[in-house]
């Protein structure tokens, strides 16, 4: 493909590999250091006048480095004149801090923020994969693709669990109900959700279910998971009313604190994620995880945004 260029950020180089090779392109040369006073420096290695020039760059690992780096990256190629600059933010960061929680809460709206920080560094596109919250699109003013991981896990679902046909998709809190049930009809089975209520952040205090999911398989659905408490929590409500396995589905795997040895001690088949976060790592510590792989809706959605095409087709279908 002529005039493209794709740079890797350091959050996640094996992601932007793979979408360098779906493409059948090299990844641009970048050097990303730090200075002594942990400044970071972005010097981009080669020309990018005129060039259609995509940064892949997760919000994952050191958020708020690599957040920098991000924008600094954006930058330093708008400044050297690339046609336009497309930021590629698989997880996209701070997207909890998405509204004032509380009445008269002086909480920030942090999603906002990074938002306007992305637009004022210069890129003109953003490729984001579930959003936390798809209102997070209005934020900007310009134009955001968000994928969605939904076909890749059907595509899992129906490869790798025998009794599909007989489960049930439960969403973890009645925020995820629309997700949960977009799944359920795909695939032509019953969901169910779990009411929660939390006293504070990153606690759960009590779960009711609401569904039915005896004797059949539970396939836990959210968009991520971060220390886990939510979903071990409601595997143990998911056992208790009598489903015969559990299994946890989740687009961003970001397992912090407690997370890993919250999923070994807790009864799921299975904890699946995608690579929009590295999870080597987290694999080493806990045989439950299991990866699917998006890099080539990610590649596709490039490779459709450079030649003007729609990229709407993704939004149903898994690239081939």
């Amino acid at each position: 493909m002529p005039n493209i260029k794709i740079f890797s950020g350091s959050s996640h180089p094996d992601l932007s590999q793979k979408i360098a090779d779906r493409l059948g392109l090299e990844l641009g040369k970048v050097v990303t250091k730090k200075f002594s006073n942990q400044e970071t420096c972005v010097e981009i290695g080669e020309s990018v006048r005129g060039e259609d020039v995509y940064i892949v760059q997760s919000g994952c690992g050191e958020i708020n480095d690599n957040l920098m780096e991000l924008l600094i990256m954006i930058n330093a190629c708008k400044i050297a004149s690339a046609s336009r600059v497309t930021a590629v933010i698989p997880c996209f960061p701070y997207a909890r801090q998405d509204k004032k929680d509380k009445v008269g809460s002086r909480a920030p709206i942090s999603a906002k923020l990074v938002a306007n920080m992305l637009s004022v560094s210069g890129a003109d596109h953003i490729i984001t994969m579930d959003l936390h919250a798809s209102q997070i699109q209005g934020f900007f003013d310009i134009p955001v693709d968000n994928l969605y991981a939904e076909p890749a896990v059907l595509k899992w679902i129906k490869e790798n669990i025998s009794e599909w046909k007989n489960c049930t998709i439960v969403s973890p809190d009645a925020g995820g109900a629309k997700r949960v049930t977009s799944i359920a009809d795909r695939l032509n089975v019953d969901f169910a959700l779990i009411h929660k209520e939390r006293k504070k952040a990153n606690e759960v205090d009590r779960m009711v279910l609401v569904g039915d999911v005896k004797d059949r398989v539970a396939i836990l659905v959210d968009d991520m998971a971060d220390t886990c408490g939510t979903i071990c929590h409601a595997a143990d409500k998911l056992i208790s009313a009598g489903a015969t396995k559990v299994y946890a589905i989740l687009t961003h795997g970001i397992f912090s604190g407690p997370a890993i040895s919250r999923i070994n001690n807790a009864c799921f088949e299975a904890v699946v994620v995608t690579n929009t976060i590295p999870q080597e790592e987290k694999m080493k510590h806990c045989s439950k995880i299991q990866v699917i792989d998006i890099s080539m809706i990610l590649a596709e959605a490039i490779r459709r945004t450079h030649n003007g095409e729609s990229v709407s087709y993704l939004f149903s279908h898994v690239p081939l």
